[in-house]
Order: C-alpha cells, then structure tokens, then sequence
C-alpha cells in the first residue's frame, strides 16, 4: 500500500511540473516564481521547490541578475529527439520532394503543437535552397498559414477557443483576425478539404494546405505548396488544392490511417473532408512516390 501511495504521489508531483513548464509560452518567455504560482494557482512555496528541480536537470534556466526563469535547452534537445523519432519525419520526405517537384512551388511540412505549427520537412523548389536537415523548431501561427488552418480546422472547439483567446495577431492586410470569420473559415475548409493562405501571412504569397492524419484519424500535421500570388493564382488554387490534398491522404495512409468509407455506418459528418476522394484521386494523373502512387 506504501508503494501505491508513494507512485500517486510521484505521478501528482510530475502533473505539477508540467503545470509549471506549461506555463510559459511564445508571448510569456520569462517568468518569476509568483507569476508561475499565479498561472499554475499552485502555492508559491511547492512552485518554488519545482523550479529548483526543473534547474538542476536543465528544464529551466536562471537569469543572471534576475530571479526569472525561462525554458531550458535541454526541453529542446528533448523536443529534437522527438521530433527525429516520428513517423511522419521518416515517411515524408518521399512526398515532400515529389509534391515539390510535381507542383513546382515550395513545400512545407508542418506538426501542430497545440498552440502553433512546427516544420519538420520543407523543399524550397523555387528559391532553390539546399535541404536544410537541422532541426530549427522554427513555428508558424495557425491562423494566418494554410498548414495552420488546414490542422485547426480539425480540432475540437476547446482547441479553436484557446487558440482564438491567445490572439489572432494581424501580419498583413488579408490577415483573419476577427474569430467568427476565423471560425467561418475553418468550417469551409472542413468541408472541402484544403485551407488557403490568401496572401494572409506574407503579401503576395498564396499557399494552399491540407490535413494529415495519423493512425487513429487524428490531424496532428498538415503539408501544403506555396508561392508568390501572381504564380500561384485563384484560378490555379483547385488544381494545386488536388495535388496538395491528394499527397497529404497518401502520407496520411502511410502512417497508418485508415479512411472511413461514405458508406459506413456512423461514419462522422467531419470526416466529409477526408472521404470521399477517390473521385477526384480518378480524375488525376498518376505519378509514383517509391511505390505509391500519387
């Protein structure tokens, strides 16, 4: 009974410091003691004792003249593990480039993080630059990028709330900032598959992205080809949203996920963007990724 009690006690002490390690964010980068305790409405004292555990494996660091804190570089050498050890950064490759060259635009590949994408492939086909392999973690926002809407459009409204709450900052004129539009447009793309950047991030850039899923049906990533808006016009976007949509599916299917056929019982009304394509996959040339055709 001891040692059950001791496992509860560890595993209420570990929720404790990811309270803690949560707290921080891309907007709030140092924080003091009090303001963890606020955030956390952990008493000061128990986030006090976390911090200096946090420390001295390197999760947090100190602030030379000041008693603030941010987050370590060991979370990032951790992260990097993480990321290196995902499926999705081993399978796409194959895809990224093909897309890239297919398409003749640039290509991204991104994770959402709950709060932001993360690139974890990218082929600048146009530019022309060398393949970047490091590992940057270099982030996107959610609102303003077709990778972003493509995966937000797929969360539950608690994800979109927190997302909206956070701020919509505005980076261009075309920029959706105000939420019920924000939520408006994100209905459109679960309904047709594919998000697109309408010069929203950048000016005169035009992306156009789709969702991808893992093995349980999950968006947790999302591809698209972008370039510059008057190379990527409007009337090319439903050509490019096909090819774009047609090799995030097949990604998707290489990690695993299984689609749920429009004639399945109970088969969900969101899944609507993501079934449903073998029409349009009929109407494409066929080209091959190792052994998959796209």
């Amino acid at each position: 009974m001891a040692d059950v009690d001791a496992g509860r006690q560890s595993v209420k002490s570990l929720f404790k410091m990811l309270e803690v390690l949560e707290a921080f964010s891309t907007t709030d980068r140092e924080l003091s003691v009090v303001e963890m305790a606020q955030r956390t409405g952990l008493p000061r004292t128990t986030v006090h004792r976390i911090v200096d555990s946090l420390r001295s494996v390197g999760f947090l660091e100190q602030e030379a003249s000041r008693d603030r804190y941010r987050l370590g570089l060991k979370l990032f050498e951790l992260g990097s593990n993480a990321l290196t050890n995902l499926p999705l950064y081993r399978e796409a490759p194959p895809f990224v480039d093909t897309l890239a060259k297919l398409s003749g635009e640039d290509v991204h590949l991104c994770v959402f993080d709950g709060a932001q994408m993360v690139f974890v492939n990218r082929r600048d086909q146009v530019a022309a630059r060398p393949h970047n392999t490091v590992i940057t973690m270099e982030a996107s926002p959610c609102h303003s990028t077709s990778v972003g809407k493509a995966a937000l459009a797929f969360q539950g409204e608690a994800v979109i709330d927190r997302i909206i709450r956070a701020g919509l900052p505005r980076f261009t004129p075309n920029t959706i900032v105000d939420p019920e539009q924000l939520r408006a447009e994100l209905a459109r793309i679960r309904e047709r598959g594919y998000a697109v950047d309408e010069c929203e991030h950048e000016t005169e850039l035009r992306c156009v992205g789709a969702p991808i899923r893992n093995a349980t049906g999950r968006v947790f990533a999302a591809i698209s080809a972008s370039g510059s808006s008057r190379r990527v016009s409007p009337e090319r976007v439903p050509d490019l949203a096909r090819m774009v949509m047609n090799h995030a599916e097949l990604l998707s299917l290489r990690l695993g996920y299984q689609p749920v056929r429009p004639d399945q019982p109970g088969s969900p009304a969101t899944e609507r963007g993501a079934v449903g394509r073998s029409e349009r996959r009929r109407k494409m040339p066929t080209t091959m990724v190792g052994e998959h055709p796209v």
